[in-house]
């Protein structure tokens, strides 16, 4: 009861299925709630180009304008395709759904992987790089970094755990004032370049003679830059979530994604690039550009309090996808049932539950390190839209409807641009940790395939189709006794309602207590014949085993119920004050054909 009553005060009370319509999300909600992750990613992307370039130097840093508008017409090209996407699959399209439907099951499966996996290291590494903004601010914390981390996992959860309307209040708030600040910075500081009032770049910015920097190096700058797409796929996970008309909504929502994240992440990179931000030191990017537009005043922090609170939220969008995806794979049996299952509150449950424990394992494991975990990240998501996109060409090209021409390009060229990120990224980083989940995704291929053939075998045995109809059982019904009082009165009394055909079984070990048992029985014993079994080498298991064998060998078709009289103490500490044979009976029974077992709880008191 206690524990019901914390679960009432974290989580709410239950809400009715008829519930789920009022439940779904407005647009400006949803975007809050999708939108986290992506929208966060331009508070770092633009710096992941900075940091490769910078290796050649300070005058490299030139390219990350031109690198970062060829970012930004990729995250256009990729938001034109998914909202195409949407329009094709209104009842949720994300990469698993547009794979299965389009290019097969198993590159379906990896699609599924890859994005399960980057779930969890998403809402892992948001939560790490959230708590590393707080601990570079109060440095007092950094040896609680672990536990503050688990601490703003589980909040999250608890959030999600409430229900998606709620979740989605919660969170909207810290979203939209992130995107105003940074769009009024981005706006401040571009405005004050027309002007000429912004101070000078300490480097040229704009250096002259600057051959190339190598192809290869310039691929890994734009590839790192790529982070900031993570994310966008979200929303056409998450079209159910959508009020009516759901596929509508999302596809606007997704343009307001594409619209919003391109502005912020062109007016950070032309900023860092027109003040000639160098990358390197504790502070970020991010920081380093209000601190030259603004100063140490009160704007700065304003900008530095909603990048960290963001980064802490982005998390929120794998809460909202994970359990959605998960729900899709479960209903296709590659995952346990239980994952297709609604909570009290009408949201995936389990999964929010399951996702909340990987991403506190990772940052155990990890010790809350954002550059550790750092080269596992994007690798799964860059997998995912490269399925996804390579499916959606496959089924403009095989439906050749009006302007399928213009479909294929874009999603065409976003699979091509895609695919040769996630290669770079895979390369790059394979040494540093991306190993790891290049590895895990056949691993859970091959699990789902697992999971699939044990529940297509189960359904086979399950099939009534070809079944004879059986014959007549013949059922004896077993009382298992252990001593003499009400829980064995009471299992008696059960027990001549199941079947004509009761017996009391007794295995002596004490001869002593078998005769006082004897004595008492013609009182107690309800007119129940009582069997007693001699076991000379003191097992309970052996001689009722031998017994049960002995009635189902006479005749196939034999069951024997087994009722077993347990008393449950008051106090769950005293379990461990009496004998567990219950539980070990039932354990020897579970494999048995034809045997069931049956507990007569007898509740004590004290």
């Amino acid at each position: 009861m206690r524990l019901y009553r914390l679960k009432r005060l974290f989580v709410g009370s239950p809400l009715p299925t008829a519930q789920q319509r009022h439940e779904r999300l407005g647009k400006a909600t949803a975007l809050a709630v999708f939108a986290s992750d992506p929208l966060s990613s331009v508070a770092y992307a633009t710096e992941e180009i900075l940091l490769v370039l910078i290796l050649a130097g300070s005058a490299a840093l030139s390219y990350s304008l031109p690198i970062g508008i060829g970012i930004a017409a990729l995250i256009l090209i990729v938001i034109t395709s998914y909202r195409q996407t949407i329009r094709a699959y209104p009842q949720g399209g994300g990469a698993y759904i547009v794979a299965k439907d389009n290019l097969g099951v198993l590159p379906a499966l990896i699609a599924g992987a890859a994005l399960l996996i980057d779930y969890v290291l998403t809402v892992a590494v948001s939560v790490a790089a959230g708590v590393a903004a707080v601990t570079s601010a109060v440095p007092q914390l950094l040896p609680y970094r672990i536990g503050l981390c688990l601490l703003a996992v589980a909040g999250i959860a608890v959030a999600n755990l409430r229900g998606v309307r709620e979740s989605g209040k919660i969170f909207a708030a810290p979203t939209y004032l992130f995107v105003v600040s940074i769009l009024a910075m981005a706006g401040w500081g571009v405005g004050g370049a027309a002007l000429g009032l912004l101070p000078a770049a300490p480097y040229a910015a704009h250096a002259p003679g600057l051959e190339g920097i190598g192809l290869f190096l310039f691929l890994r700058a734009f590839s790192a830059g790529c982070t900031a797409l993570t994310g966008v796929e979200a929303v056409s996970d998450g079209v159910p979530a959508f009020k009516p008309p759901e596929a509508h909504n999302a596809r606007i929502v997704m343009a307001w994604l594409g619209v919003i994240s391109v502005a912020m992440f062109l007016g950070i990179t032309y900023l860092a690039y027109d003040l000639g931000i160098v990358p390197g030191g504790d502070e970020t990017v991010v920081s380093k550009i209000a601190r030259r537009l603004f100063g140490t005043g009160v704007a700065y922090f304003e900008i530095q309090a909603v990048t960290t609170l963001i980064l802490l939220l982005a998390a929120n969008t794998s809460f909202a996808d994970f359990p959605r995806l998960s729900f899709f794979l479960a209903r296709d049996r590659f995952i346990p049932r239980q994952f297709a299952t609604q909570g009290d509150r009408l949201v995936f449950s389990n999964g929010i539950v399951i996702l909340a424990g990987l991403a506190s394992l990772l940052l155990v494991v990890f010790q809350g390190d954002t550059h550790a975990l750092l080269p596992l990240y994007a690798v799964g998501v860059f997998i995912s839209f490269t399925v996804s996109q390579s499916g959606m060409v496959r089924r403009w090209f095989h439906l050749k409807e009006e302007g399928w021409w213009w479909r294929v390009w874009f999603s065409g060229v976003g699979a091509f641009v895609t695919g040769t990120v996630m290669l770079t990224l895979a390369f790059t980083k394979f040494a540093d940790g991306a190993w790891i989940v290049v590895c895990l995704i056949p691993a859970f291929v091959i699990v789902f395939l697992v999971v699939h053939r044990h529940y297509a075998e189960v359904a086979t045995q399950l099939s009534l189709e070809g079944m004879v109809p059986p014959p007549p059982l013949r059922n004896t019904v077993l009382v298992l006794v252990g001593d003499l009082h009400r829980g064995v009165v009471r299992a008696i009394q059960y027990a001549q309602t199941l079947s004509p055909s009761v017996k009391a079984v007794y295995v002596e070990l004490d001869p002593e207590r078998t005769h006082r048992l004897e004595e008492r029985w013609g009182k107690w014993g309800l007119g129940v014949p009582l069997i007693v079994l001699t076991s000379p080498y003191r097992s309970l298991l052996g001689p009722f085993l031998d017994y049960i064998d002995h009635l189902q060998g006479q005749d196939p078709n034999h069951v024997v119920t087994l009722v077993l009289p347990e008393f449950i103490p008051a106090r769950w500490w005293q379990l461990g004050l009496h004998n567990q044979t219950a539980l070990l009976i039932k354990g020897a029974m579970l494999f048995r054909k034809n045997v069931i077992v049956t507990d007569v709880p007898y509740l004590l008191r004290h």
